[in-house]
Formats: C-alpha cells, structure tokens, sequence
C-alpha cells in the first residue's frame, strides 16, 4: 500500500503517507550489517512511526482497527523477513479493517502460495486480496516510474480539499495502481479514481475501496 497508509507523514491528516519499501531495504542492510532485530524488530518500528494516535483516531476506520491493521502488517513483515529477506523487500503489504493486500514482483508460484498461505494465517486477517505477479524482478526504471505514479496520486488526492486522502492507501506495481481503503461516498470515490486515471503512464486502476455505509463494514 500509496497504506497511504504506510508509514510516513504524521503531521497533516489530510496527508498520505509514503512508501515503506525504502525502509525496509534499510531494515535489510542492518540485518545483514548484523544488526540485532528483536521480536517486535525493525518492521513494527517502521510501522509505529507513521501511526501515531492523533492519525488513526482520524481515519475513517478509527483508532481500534488502524491499531490492529498495523499490527498485521507488522506481523507479516516479520514472517516474510524469517523466511527470506526478498519475500520481506519484494512484496508490499496494505491492510485496511483486516482485508490484506499483497503487491508485487515474486520469483515464482511456490513464493506466490507461500506468501498468501502466510498472510491467511495471520491473526487479525479477514481477507486476502492477492495480486501479486510472478517473473522477473522489474527494472530500475520500472521501479522509478511505479514510484512516480504514485507520488503524483499521492499529491493529486492531497490538493484535493474534496477527498480525504488519509482514508486511501495506494500501491502501483507495473503501471497498474491498486486502490484500497473507505470512501466518504461514491462522489468521493470517483474523484479518487479520476485522479488515478488522469496520472500519466497509469496502465490500470483496480479498485478495493469500500464506501463508509458499506453494510459489510458493520462486522469489522
């Protein structure tokens, strides 16, 4: 997951926060450095830094399921880092009111099952949304361009006095952006989606969001 909600800018509700997958290449290096990681480790660090209370009381999912989502991601981080650091670098993790979204580039079927076997026995996961891709690892410039479209979304949804961006979370893998998170309704929702639309080299938008008076939403 823009987690949006990943880890990041804890200033400005409105704000989305940026990617992790930087910090986790960080979080890698010290590992390999020899670094001690506890239990909690590096990645519940990660987490803990872009979701401060002041932001997850705000959010439409409220304080509880901010608190429980980050702590599934936390956790997953953590498996996928004992397996094999590139399952841990290599597959990005959103988590809105229990539903899991994996994205990414992994090296084959076995990685693919084994990630998503993982994510399913993960405490707290009510759902597991996988989109992952198998085949080689995608290029710099490929790598660039995702992050690109994703920072212009990112920018687009937060001038945007009409959407409050704090409730979507955002990933672009190959050009296509995946969208997660709660719509104020389905106005605001179609203003996101256009954003995403309108952003240069955009091949796709997959869309995940739930509108606030989703009566699925009751049993979360």
């Amino acid at each position: 997951m823009i987690s949006i909600s990943k880890p990041g800018n804890h200033h400005d509700p409105g704000k989305i926060a940026p990617g992790h997958t930087g910090l986790r290449r960080i979080c890698v290096g010290l590992l390999l450095a020899g670094s001690l990681l506890a239990s909690t480790g590096c990645t519940s660090l990660v987490v803990g830094a872009g979701a401060t209370a002041g932001v997850a009381a705000m959010q439409e999912r409220g304080f509880k399921n901010s608190v429980n989502d980050n702590a599934i991601t936390a956790n997953l981080w953590r498996k996928y880092l004992e397996i094999d650091k590139d399952m841990f670098v290599d597959i990005d993790i959103e988590v809105v009111e229990g539903e899991v979204l994996l994205a990414g580039r992994v090296p084959s079927d076995a990685v693919e099952m084994k990630a998503v076997e993982v994510a399913w026995q993960t405490n707290g996961v009510k759902r597991v949304i996988n989109k992952l891709q198998v085949g080689k690892e995608v290029g710099l410039m490929d790598t660039a361009s995702d992050l690109l479209i994703s920072t212009r979304i990112k920018t687009a949804l937060m001038f945007d006095s009409r959407v409050y961006a704090i409730n979507y979370t955002i990933e672009t893998v190959d050009g296509t952006v995946y969208l997660m998170g709660i719509a104020q309704n389905r106005d605001e929702l179609d203003r996101v989606i256009s954003h995403v639309r309108a952003t240069s080299y955009v091949k796709r938008v997959v869309n995940f969001v739930r509108l606030k008076d989703d009566p699925t939403r009751k049993r979360t």
